[in-house]
């Protein structure tokens, strides 16, 4: 049978932690609240975005309007190298959040290794860049304390190498790998082909009611401009999302931390109470056995 100041220990240890979980819950469950509402209001201008230059790529792909061959909006039928540029948390404690995100990369990691194309993978994140380093993957550039912290500047000048080595040709594809929020309890892995416009959606055939006008006389720059606000702000939204969901990821886990060392202190305790009876039924006999050795 178990000691019982070690049991004792035990439920002490259990407990603080336990203390330490809700407390962690209450912090994640505050800071969801404001991230959330955050993500809420940037998810509809994003699709927005998204649509406008998602019509202007059809457009450019049916018609050919103005003559304008602007390389943001072809299909690359045989990439050499994309980027890769994933969002993980700087921290842990958030269940599976980060190995999510993880396996999605390596997924994609595998798919251009098999066609032999090079990948230059640029890391958000401490947990996620600590990984592939200690896995021995190269890293072509990282930063921490913008995925937990989301700045529109510094996740501009982040991106910015990318927009501009792919309109320079030095690469082929930009993807964006995250896990977003869904909902309070679920989270929804990303992995977004930003880099060429995705031209797929946009039925040549079929009559579009359109939100805008592209004139044969636009000017060349002016798609570079939009096609630059539209992956500088596919990737600051990407860390908004990817930010709420983990705040969403670890109010749960240590929502089930907590009830787990309630039941783990219900079992010590139990144990501890079996314990004591047994150390107070050895008592007793040895004192029955005293007396009766003194007849």
């Amino acid at each position: 049978m178990a000691n019982l100041k070690d049991i004792q220990r035990q439920i002490g240890s259990v407990t603080n932690t336990q203390k330490t979980t809700r407390a962690m819950k209450l912090v994640s469950t505050a800071k969801l609240r404001r991230a959330e509402e955050l993500a809420k209001r940037s998810r509809l201008y994003a699709a927005k975005m998204n649509q406008v230059i998602a019509e202007i790529a059809g457009r450019i792909k049916c018609n050919k309007v103005g003559g304008i061959d602007n390389r943001c909006f072809i299909e690359i039928e045989n990439p050499k190298m994309v980027d890769i540029v994933f969002v993980t948390a700087d921290k842990g404690l958030c269940g599976g959040f980060n190995i999510q995100t993880i396996k999605a990369v390596n997924k994609l990691l595998k798919e251009y290794k098999e066609k032999n194309v090079k990948v230059r993978l640029r890391g958000i994140g401490k947990k996620g860049i600590e990984f592939f380093k200690y896995n021995e993957v190269e890293l072509f550039d990282s930063v921490t304390d913008l995925s937990s912290k989301p700045d529109k500047v510094r996740s501009d000048n982040f991106i910015a190498t990318s927009i501009e080595d792919y309109k320079d040709g030095k690469i082929d594809g930009l993807h964006v790998v995250y896990n977003g929020y869904k909902n309070m309890i679920t989270q929804e892995l990303h992995v977004n082909k930003i880099l060429p416009v995705d031209t797929e959606q946009f039925d040549c055939n079929e009559e579009q009611k359109s939100i805008l006008e592209v004139e044969a006389q636009d000017e060349e720059h002016m798609l570079d401009s939009l096609v630059s606000k539209y992956v500088g702000y596919n990737m600051y939204y990407a860390l908004i999302d990817s930010v709420a969901a983990e705040h969403s990821a670890r109010m749960q886990a240590m929502d089930t931390a907590t009830n787990n060392a309630s039941d783990m202190v219900r079992s010590l305790n139990v144990q501890f109470n079996k314990a004591r009876q047994a150390a107070i039924t050895t008592e007793l006999i040895e004192i029955i056995s005293g007396v009766e050795s003194m007849k």
